[in-house]
């Protein structure tokens, strides 16, 4: 295993120090794992909070700040965060307006996040919860009943967060979550394993010949593996179990997903065979993303998302955003 880390077990606090250090506007507490806004938004308005395993940066640490998230819930590397530290991140943020929690589908993530709300919820604070669970690879896997929460999170925080920031109500935050969760889907898949640091070795062994087709965010299997092919092939295997799933003709925000180690050349070709499939399929692309946004720590391929949008939607995510991750309009 080469990896830039002192220790594995050390790894997660460690990297959390280092966010501290680039990012003032950020506040990081080391010792519940939690990061929040440095200066908060008004009282008054809706606060929204994420988290989960680490492994899937700029997911979700850095995508706190104006306009998204106003705190991220660190867990160790894939594992879930506690619910006494989503709890305190909660408390930390809450604005008198209630607080949205936005939780990928792993069953880990939804019983803590859930028991998390029922404290907050003695405590005075509402608490409104979206699951998010867009990938259409599987229905079931090794971390989830139902299918898995993967790219679609990083655009609902996005435009949730647009929303909270305007200063919507908690039900109308909620709605709107829910909304976005529906009309959004997505489909990865894997060149290489990835190696979690205290595990020092890859997940799972994929020869040099063969690639994984709907992996998910932590090395799970996906829905099958076969030969190496080329990019205009995996493109359409990516896109066409999407376009069934939804009717994603009109506008729509598309996002190509590095999964953490695939140079931008390869995922920018990728968008480019992706784009002319979607085009042909009636789909308009109105706003995209490319880039690393939601990874599997040194996992080498790719993600697609594809969200239905309107003008609703399309004037959300023009909004500001000053993040780590996104950053625009300000």
């Amino acid at each position: 295993m080469k990896k830039l880390i002192n220790a594995p077990e050390d790894v997660l606090v460690e990297s959390l120090r280092g966010v501290a250090a680039a990012h003032p506007e950020l506040s990081v507490d080391l010792e519940n794992h939690v990061i929040t806004r440095a200066t908060p938004k008004a009282q008054g308005k809706v606060a929204v909070v994420s988290g989960g395993g680490s492994g899937h940066e700029p997911l979700h640490g850095g995508y706190v700040g104006t306009g998204m998230l106003d705190a991220a819930v660190a867990g160790e590397v894939f594992t879930s965060p506690t619910p006494d530290r989503v709890q305190v991140a909660t408390q930390a943020v809450d604005r008198g307006a209630g607080v949205l929690h936005i939780v990928k589908n792993y069953t880990g993530d939804v019983l803590n996040f859930e028991m998390a709300a029922e404290l907050a919820s003695m405590e005075g604070i509402e608490v409104g919860t979206v699951v998010v669970d867009d990938d259409v690879a599987v229905q079931d896997s090794l971390y989830t009943a139902g299918r898995r929460g993967v790219g679609l999170t990083v655009l609902l925080e996005k435009l949730v967060g647009a929303a909270a920031e305007e200063g919507r109500d908690l039900a109308s935050v909620v709605e709107l979550a829910k909304r976005i969760n529906g009309q959004g889907r997505s489909m990865g898949m894997a060149l290489t394993s990835c190696t979690v640091p205290a595990a020092g070795k890859p997940t799972f062994d994929l020869p040099d010949d063969q690639m994984e087709i709907g992996i998910g965010i932590h090395g799970e299997p996906g829905r099958h593996r076969e030969p190496l092919a080329p990019a205009s092939d995996i493109a359409r295997q990516l896109v066409e179990p999407i376009l069934g799933d939804i009717d994603a003709a009109g506008p729509a925000i598309v996002m190509l997903n590095g999964m953490g180690a695939t140079p931008l050349i390869e995922l920018y070709l990728m968008y480019g065979e992706v784009a002319a499939i979607l085009e042909k399929s009636g789909v308009q692309i109105a706003r995209n993303l490319v880039g690393n946004y939601i990874t599997s720590l040194d996992m080498a391929g790719c993600s697609v998302t594809v969200l239905k949008a309107d003008d609703e939607l399309l004037r959300l995510w023009d909004a500001p955003v000053v993040t780590p991750g996104l950053r625009w309009g300000a």
